[in-house]
């Protein structure tokens, strides 16, 4: 997929020209598991409208990162926020931020019992208290946007998992979030299904979705992100453009780990 004419992505995007304000800002974040660190001194600032793809080996704390970003996963010490406003605890407000930070997982989460259609309208009905009718206009919507809207009165397990991970993007999309989080969102698919979710993903990358993806997809990175962020042993080792990163790596950890991919 290439970027059209009239977007406004490059193809690789300076790190300088950025075009939005921060977004998602992580400082100084600590996360322990009793007496491991997973999570080393995060500072990390993703602006409105930016694409950041976390890659790194298995156990480099990738996808804890990205679960500590709508709270899944709490952390120790340190402080993250969206839109200017701290992450909370817990109750209400906690739930009306995660309303606001889409999450799509490795597995896809559908609840088995509803349509394609329910799944996809559970949230705007009971979070954003959007009228039946305006909810089915607009699942109907992302569904066909995702490539599934023929699908929508079927149950989950009547789609392949290609077909349920794009439900499942549609879902989050349903919220209208304002940041979307992807941990690891093709690693459970066999890999003839890969490319129908990540088109879907670089779409809304070339729309401006302010995204973190936690992937194993390089061609991803280098087609969507406007900054690689390299993590190894919990801490962000370097950050640059898909560019920078894939030609000219500047840690030994990041030489180590492309090499391995290279020779596979």
């Amino acid at each position: 997929m290439t970027t059209a004419d009239n977007g406004p992505r490059p193809e690789t995007s300076n790190i300088s020209v950025r075009r939005g304000d921060p977004l998602v800002v992580i400082t100084d974040v600590q996360k322990h598991y009793g007496d491991f660190h997973a999570l080393k001194d995060i500072d990390l600032t993703v602006n409105r409208g930016e694409v950041v793809v976390v890659i790194g080996p298995s156990g480099s704390g990738k996808s804890t990162l990205c679960r500590t970003i709508n709270r899944l996963e709490t952390i120790t010490s340190g402080t993250i926020t969206i839109d200017g406003k701290k992450l909370p605890e817990e109750g209400k407000a906690l739930a009306a931020l995660r309303a606001d930070v889409g999450m799509v997982f490795q597995s896809f989460n559908l609840f088995s019992h509803l349509t394609i259609l329910e799944n996809v309208t559970l949230g705007p009905l009971k979070v954003r208290k959007m009228s039946k009718a305006d909810a089915d206009k607009q699942a109907k919507t992302l569904l066909d946007r995702v490539g599934v809207g023929q699908q929508a009165a079927k149950l989950p397990a009547q789609l392949s998992g290609g077909q349920q991970q794009r439900v499942a993007i549609a879902r989050a999309l349903a919220m209208n979030p304002k940041v979307m989080l992807f941990d690891e969102p093709t690693s459970a698919l066999d890999p003839e299904m890969i490319n129908e979710v990540l088109d879907v993903m670089v779409g809304l990358a070339q729309e401006g979705m302010t995204m973190i993806v936690v992937t194993h997809e390089m061609g991803f990175a280098r087609k969507a992100a406007d900054r690689v962020v390299f993590m190894a042993d919990g801490e962000i080792v370097e950050e640059a453009t898909p560019d920078e990163f894939f030609t000219n790596p500047k840690s030994n950890r990041a030489k180590d780990f492309l090499s391995k991919l290279i020779t596979h």
